[in-house]
C-alpha cells in the first residue's frame, strides 16, 4: 500500500504520531539520514517498509559529527527534493525534519562515546565523528522508540558502532544493515559524490575495483589479511588521482585489525579524490 507522507519538525508532534501508530498495533521503523537523499537512502526506506508498518525517516544534518575543518556549512542540502523522493517512494509515513535548535535546545553535557571503536579507521582523521553519530542516533532512538532501524552497509564503521551501542545499552531496537547501492561502474552512491569533478568521478570506481579483487581472492581461499590489504593498497595507489587514507581488514563486531580472515570481517578503504573523501567496504563471512 502506498503511504502518504507527512512532514513533522518537532519532537512533541513526532512522538504523538508514533504513539498513535503504536496504539493501532503498528510496528515502527526509523531511517536516520542527513538528507540530500539518493537511491542508497531509498533502499533503506524500502527495507524499513518491509520490516515495519510505520516508517519514519529523519533528515537532520547533525553538527556534532563534523570537525573544525569539515564541511558542515557546505554539506549538500535539498529538503524539497528529499521530500519529493520520499513521497514518490510510497514507503515513508513521516519525514522528521527538526532544526538544530529543536534537537539541541541547550548545549549538550551528555554524549555517547565508544572510544575503542570510534578511534579506528575513519576515526583517526575524524576524531569526534562517531561520538556525534552515537549521540544523535541515541537521541533519535529515544524520540522515535523504533522497533527497527535501518542503516547502510556502505558506512560500515558506523553500522558496527551503532550495533555495539545498542547491544551495550540494551536498546530494544533491531538494527538492520542494508547492502550498498552502487552506480553502474561500482562507485558507492554517496551524498559526497557531488564534490567530484568529472575527471575525479572517472577515477573513483578504483575503490570498488580493488575491493572486488579482494573479494575474489578471499573466495578463492586467500585468508592472509596482510596480503589482501597489500593488494587493495597497490591497486588504489596505482591510480593517478586517488590519495589513499587507509586500507584495513577488521573484525566486524569490534573493528580490531585481523591477520587471518575468519568469521565476519570487513575490508574497509578510504581515499581522497580532490576534496572529496570517499569510503567503501566489503563485508564477508569467511569460513
Amino acid at each position: 500500500m502506498t503511504k502518504t507522507l507527512s512532514q513533522i519538525s518537532t519532537i512533541e508532534s513526532l512522538r504523538s504520531a508514533v504513539r498513535e501508530a503504536k496504539s493501532n498495533g503498528r510496528k515502527v521503523a526509523l531511517v536516520p539520514t542527513m538528507g540530500y537523499l539518493h537511491e542508497g537512502h531509498l533502499s533503506l526506506v524500502e527495507e524499513a517498509s518491509k520490516q515495519a508498518d510505520f516508517v519514519v525517516v529523519s533528515i537532520f544534518v547533525n553538527p556534532l559529527q563534523f570537525g573544525e575543518n569539515e564541511d558542515l556549512a557546505n554539506y549538500p542540502r535539498d529538503l524539497d527534493h528529499d521530500l519529493r523522493l520520499l513521497s514518490a517512494s510510497g514507503h515513508c509515513d513521516v519525514a522528521f525534519t527538526p532544526s538544530v535548535e529543536e534537537m539541541y535546545p541547550v548545549p549538550l553535557v551528555t554524549t555517547v562515546q565508544l572510544p575503542s571503536m570510534a578511534s579506528k579507521l575513519c576515526g583517526r582523521t575524524r576524531p569526534i565523528h562517531f561520538a556525534g553519530v552515537a549521540t544523535v542516533v541515541t537521541k533519535l532512538f529515544q524520540i522515535v522508540q523504533p522497533d527497527v532501524a535501518c542503516f547502510g552497509q556502505k558506512d560500515g564503521q558506523q553500522l558496527a558502532v551503532i550495533r555495539r551501542m545498542v547491544k551495550d545499552l540494551n536498546m530494544p531496537v533491531n538494527v538492520v544493515g542494508v547492502p550498498t547501492v552502487r552506480e553502474e561502474d561500482g562507485l558507492a552512491k554517496s551524498s559526497r559524490n557531488v564534490y567530484l569533478s568529472k575527471e575525479e568521478r572517472e577515477h573513483a570506481p578504483v575503490l570498488y575495483q580493488a575491493l572486488s579483487w579482494a573479494k575474489a581472492e578471499i573466495e578463492r581461499g586467500q585468508r592472509d589479511a596482510t596480503e589482501i590489504v597489500r593488494g587493495v593498497r597497490e591497486r588504489i595507489e596505482q591510480d593517478s588521482i586517488a590519495r589513499l587514507d587507509y586500507v584495513e581488514a577488521v573484525e566486524m563486531d569490534t573493528l580490531e585489525s585481523v591477520s587471518v580472515l575468519s568469521g565476519d570481517v570487513m575490508i574497509a578503504v578510504a581515499a581522497y579524490f580532490g576534496k572529496a573523501r570517499l569510503i567503501d567496504n566489503i563485508q564477508l563471512h569467511v569460513e
